[in-house]
């Protein structure tokens, strides 16, 4: 049993370097999401979840809903998220 298993893992290994090679195509691929504006915005700013919802003038919960891709931003928050990304430091100027 344990030869078949590893003629299984040495199978494996030698697909893997097939397809890194090119010489296969894969039999699954996978995306993953990369983050949406509103993560890259405040990771920009560099501030938490928690300074970031009260510096919007919203609730954590909302802020959660935006950056997991649950809800978006409309009005003048989603021009405020704009200005933000644009000019980081401007904003946090007009929050201290």
């Amino acid at each position: 049993m344990k030869k078949e298993l590893f003629n299984e893992l040495l199978q494996s290994v030698q697909e893997a370097a097939a397809i890194e090679r090119g010489a296969a195509s894969p039999s699954r691929t996978f995306t993953v999401k990369t983050a949406n504006d509103v993560v890259r915005t405040r990771t920009k700013l560099g501030i938490s979840q928690t300074k970031f919802a009260r510096l919007l003038g919203i609730s954590e919960d909302t802020l959660q809903n935006w950056e997991q891709g649950r809800r978006k931003p409309t009005g003048a928050a989603k021009v405020l998220l704009k200005i933000a990304a644009r000019h980081p430091n401007v904003v946090l100027e007009a929050a201290a």
